[in-house]
């Protein structure tokens, strides 16, 4: 990697049906996870096409024998085989700001575990569903609907990394935002995000989401603001709104796949994944 250059980390968060099956947007659950099955296979090759890797962030439970809409570890496996990263995305998509102590542990680590025997390779990198927490203290982001839904002992960002330091991992995608960034975009109506450094928390290297989800204008505009900087560019959709309409439909992603790989090219960015930063930090 090169230290000059902007990082573009690009996820992908293969919930498959027990995702779907806890949706927490209206109407409750949903019946779209068979299409992540479908929809991964033509992603795949849609990045060959580009020469591009990306890290896919797994429903550790999806890699258990078992039939689709629920499992599929012949599928795992062939998008680690294809020069993906597997991350963990929970061990069945929970709400994490709502565990506690043993419950968490257990979700990242049945995962991690589940996921390694899948793929034979050590899993390092999380990604949490719905990408919450983002209670995080520190920086002056706080929750108010995860302190009132969970309580008193609630998951924040602080707590999670280091549960994910003790069981293993090593890099985590984070979402959480400031008072003062959330007071400016209300006040301006949009969004204000740029490149960011990687920073640590509780012992794990995290990449900050700076990005909606998705590959429109918003994002595209994050992926030029990456070409003049030597900062990270996070981005992530799922395969199965691939097809869907919205922001992460194919008719967007092409375009977009084609502009990464042409700034890569032109050495104008790099592409990484969260295995390869956590490489070059250590060195």
């Amino acid at each position: 990697m090169h230290e000059n250059l902007g990082t573009l980390l690009m996820f992908w968060d293969y919930d498959t049906q027990w995702g779907a099956d806890r949706s927490r947007s209206n109407g409750g659950p949903k019946t779209w996870g068979h299409l992540d099955f479908s929809n991964t296979e033509r992603l795949l090759d849609l990045l060959a096409a580009h020469n591009l890797t990306a890290c896919f962030a797994v429903v550790g439970a999806a890699a258990l024998p078992g039939v689709r809409p629920y499992h599929d570890p012949k599928q795992i496996k062939r998008i680690f085989d294809s020069g993906h990263e597997i991350a963990s995305h929970s061990f069945k998509h929970e709400w994490l700001p709502g565990l506690e102590g043993s419950a968490l542990i257990e979700t990242v680590r049945l995962s991690k575990d589940a996921l390694e025997q899948c793929i034979g390779a050590p899993v390092t990198c999380f990604v949490p569903p719905y990408n919450q927490p983002f209670d995080y203290a520190r920086r002056g982001s706080f929750s108010l609907s995860e302190r009132y839904q969970a309580g008193r002992k609630h998951t924040t960002v602080s707590v999670l990394c280091r549960t994910l330091y003790e069981t293993g991992y090593r890099f985590c995608r984070v979402a959480y935002r400031g008072w003062p960034l959330r007071a400016a975009e209300a006040i301006i109506g949009r969004r204000l995000d740029r490149p960011l450094p990687l920073e640590k928390i509780e012992g794990i290297w995290c990449a900050r989401l700076n990005a909606p989800c998705g590959f429109g204008r918003d994002t595209q505009s994050m992926l030029r603001a990456c070409s003049d900087s030597s900062n990270i560019v996070t981005v992530y959709g799922h395969p199965h709104s691939i097809t869907l309409q919205g922001a992460q439909n194919v008719r967007l992603l092409e375009p977009f796949l084609e502009q990464v790989n042409h700034l890569r090219t032109s050495n104008r960015i790099q592409v990484s994944r969260p295995e390869a930063i956590v490489r070059q930090v250590r060195q």
